[in-house]
């Protein structure tokens, strides 16, 4: 059994009476978080139209199941990829992987994150990484916030230190929009503001191949590629 479960909006009968339709490109999603980021891409994908993605692009989520729900390291998504090529439907060389998560871990092992990232790439995935983690993202999506509370708070966030039973920049986050990213599911609602995270997010580190040290994101360049992603090559 594939030990993941897909979310996707895609509609297979566009109306009644006509055939079946593929989408001409699907992404997949696979996330290093359990909660967070899948409340995040779900409404992501139910706002598909708002987000103004092309209707032959289907946009999915693989929620990790089983013994794989809680492995939340980029080894174990390097390996549950491998489960997304081999379903039937997936087309090597058109569909996309995209692998997401925190490089904090990393902070002290800059060579074993150097090592994840090439041999994601070299398997023709795209890695969408933030650093310290997914909440300095999600604090993209209030505006002015780079201005306003990250650049203010870098060298804190930077550090990422436990401030009681949270890490800085989870707290920061909490601080700033009253929710707990990682228990409320609220945290979906900050989709109306993409184009906000976007906007910012171009002001912090976009590139993943030097990130440790480093505010760093590039979610948001990955989801606006996909709204670029006009259905044909």
């Amino acid at each position: 059994m594939l030990p993941l479960k897909e979310f996707s909006s895609w509609n297979t009968r566009p109306a009644d009476g006509l055939p079946e339709r593929e989408p001409y490109r699907k992404y997949y999603f696979l996330c290093e978080g359990a909660n967070t980021e899948r409340w995040y891409f779900e409404q992501l994908i139910n706002d598909r139209k708002i987000l103004n993605i092309h209707p032959n692009i289907d946009v999915r989520y693989m929620e990790k199941t089983g013994e794989d729900k809680n492995k939340a390291n980029p080894k174990s998504l390097l390996k549950l990829a491998k489960n997304i090529e081999k379903q039937e439907e997936f087309k090597k060389f058109n569909d996309v992987i995209i692998l997401v998560f925190d490089a904090d871990i990393y902070k002290d092992k800059p060579l074993d994150y150097d090592k994840i990232v090439s041999s994601a790439k070299s398997k023709n995935y795209q890695v969408g990484v933030t650093y310290p983690s997914f909440e300095l993202f999600l604090l993209l999506h209030i505006g002015d916030s780079v201005n306003k509370h990250i650049l203010p708070n870098k060298c804190e966030i930077l550090d990422n230190d436990f401030v009681g039973n949270k890490r800085y920049v989870s707290k920061l986050f909490t601080d700033v929009t009253q929710m707990n990213a990682k228990k409320n599911r609220g945290i979906a609602d900050l989709t109306e503001n993409l184009e906000i995270a976007i906007k910012q997010e171009k002001k912090l580190n976009q590139n993943v191949n030097c990130c440790i040290g480093k505010l760093t994101s590039n979610i948001g360049k990955i989801i606006s590629d996909i709204q670029n992603d006009k259905g044909c090559d």
